[in-house]
Order: C-alpha cells, then structure tokens, then sequence
C-alpha cells in the first residue's frame, strides 16, 4: 500500500501538510495576478495627475478625490463646497441595486423553494434551465431586452393587440428599464445560492411545526428563513455588488438620466477627453463601498453562528 493511503482505501488529508504551500501557489499566482496588480495599479493612478491628452502625468496629487468631493468652480478658484454630483450618483447606483436586489430576492426565492422541494431528477433540469441565460453574452442579452421594451417592440406590440393600452409604455431610458435590466441579468445569482441552501434544509423541521399548528407564515420567518440565511446573504450579496457597478444596463436601457456608477467610471477611459485618476478614484471609493459592507455582514454573520451556537 501506498505511504499516503489509509486502511480503508482513503486517503489522509496530512499526507499533503508538506506540500500545501506548493499546491495553493498557482492559486496565489492568478490571484496576484488577476486581483492584486490592477487593484495597486488602479490605488497609484487614482494619486496621479490627469494629463491634458488624456493618460496621467507621474506626479502624486490628491486632485481626484478632490474633485470627487469637492466642487471649486469652473477655473478651481471659488470656494469649496461639496460636490453633490458624484454622490448623487452614487446614491442613485445603490438605490438601483438594492432595488434589483429586492426584486431579485422576492421572485428568486419562491423559484428556489420550488426547484428545491422538485424531485431531484426534475431539479437538475430545473437548475440547466436557470443557467440557461448564461449561455448569451451580456451585451446581447440586454440589447435583446431593450428591443423587447422599445417603443415599436413585441411587449407594446402585444399590450396594443390586446387593448390593455391605447397607446405604447415608454419603458426604454426610465428606472423601471434599468431594473428590469439589472434583475434579468442577475436573477440567478439569486437563485442558485438559495436552492443550494434550501436543497440542504432538513423539511422535518417544517413538518414539526405544522404538527405545532404553526402558520405558513410563522413556519417561514421562523423556522426555514433562519435555517437559509446564508444562502440568502450570498444570493443578495451576488446580485447588490455587480448591480452596483453595473454599465451596460444603465447606458443601454437607462439613457443619459439614469446614469449610474460604472458608467461614471467607463466615460473616465473613455478618448483624450477622459481622466484616468478620477477614473480610478472613483473605482477606489466604489470598492471602498463594497469592502465595507461586506466587513458589516460578515461581522454580523459571526456574530449570529456565535449566539447560535451559545443558545
């Protein structure tokens, strides 16, 4: 028998302890590679200085968080005050996701019990069809959509055939086109990291509390939300984070009124008429954005496992 087999025809997990650092290393090389570099190279040019035809100039400023913050006027010489612009639309981007988020999260996880509580044969199929969206590139994904929304499109087309309406919905460059958008695009990142936390749920538990005469109701906020919880964080988190610096809908759906942050950020790198370190602070804010409320409700996660497990 082999050094590293056990008995039983397994093998033990120390047989590797040597070797772990050797077996994480092509993870730590992507890692550094594909994370880490942009993410120091984006911090240094968000201290640099813009130059007049576009690219930076290497010299350190504060210049673009400046004027992220601050508004000076026109020729820099008033004044500061803040500068609501920017946080305007960053206010704005964080309602649009959390609206996406919520949407997402109330049709997501009924569609994710269901699938769930399907026979498994039936859930696979369930699960292939869900993903199915995937197999289209983003972009053509919500061009489809916008012609579906337009004016002259199938969805008007119908409503007018049918006499719902008596004349078309101007959807397309609203808020109401952008969330459709953002929510079409991310659904299922609701609704995989639900089922898979519903698939593991024990239904006794449920069972247990009918025979209790618990309502319907009570079952679900008392028994089988608290026992998904960390499905439904991950699924609310998966759609909040890449609603946030979402473009393609916004700039496709939205129109010039619903700008949102990642257009913000695209229009930076955008020609000579761009300014690469307002580009990247803005970047740094927004990550600095999506740190912190992930510290929040991992902070809060621990804090609940450890009352859980004192109760």
């Amino acid at each position: 028998m082999a050094g590293g087999a056990a008995p039983g025809g397994g093998v033990k997990a120390d047989v590797y302890r040597s070797a772990r650092r050797w077996l994480l290393l092509p993870s730590w090389l992507v890692l550094t590679v594909v994370v880490v570099a942009p993410l120091c190279i984006m911090l240094v040019y968000s201290f640099l200085t813009k130059e007049f035809r576009g690219g930076v100039e290497w010299s350190f400023s504060l210049e673009a968080y400046d004027q992220f913050f601050f508004n000076r006027g026109l020729f820099g010489d008033e004044p500061a005050s803040i500068e609501w612009t920017y946080i305007g639309i960053y206010g704005r981007s964080i309602l649009q996701a959390s609206i996406a988020m919520i949407i997402s999260l109330l049709i997501g996880f009924p569609t994710a019990y269901y699938i769930a509580t399907r026979a498994p044969h039936v859930r696979a199929t369930w699960v292939f069809l869900i993903t199915i969206p995937y197999w289209v590139n983003l972009l053509i994904r919500t061009v489809s959509m916008k012609f579906l929304l337009r004016d002259e499109g199938p969805l008007n087309a119908f409503l007018l055939w049918t006499g719902v309406i008596d004349d078309p919905l101007k959807i397309v460059n609203t808020n109401i086109a952008v969330q459709l958008g953002l929510f079409y695009s991310y659904l299922p990142f609701m609704v995989l990291p639900i089922y898979a936390a519903i698939e593991q749920y024990d239904h006794r538990l449920s069972e247990a509390a009918a025979d209790l005469y618990a309502s319907r109701w009570t079952t679900l906020r008392r028994i089988i939300l608290p026992a998904v919880r960390p499905g439904v964080i991950a699924g609310c988190i998966l759609v909040f984070i890449p609603s946030l610096g979402s473009f393609l809908a916004p700039d496709l759906l939205g129109g010039a009124r619903n700008y949102m942050i990642g257009s913000l950020i695209e229009d930076q790198f955008k020609g000579q008429a761009g300014n690469w370190p307002f580009g990247a602070a803005a970047s740094m804010i927004l990550l600095s954005m999506v740190l912190l409320v992930l510290i929040v409700v991992a902070r809060r996660q621990t804090k609940n496992n450890k009352a859980e497990v004192k109760s």
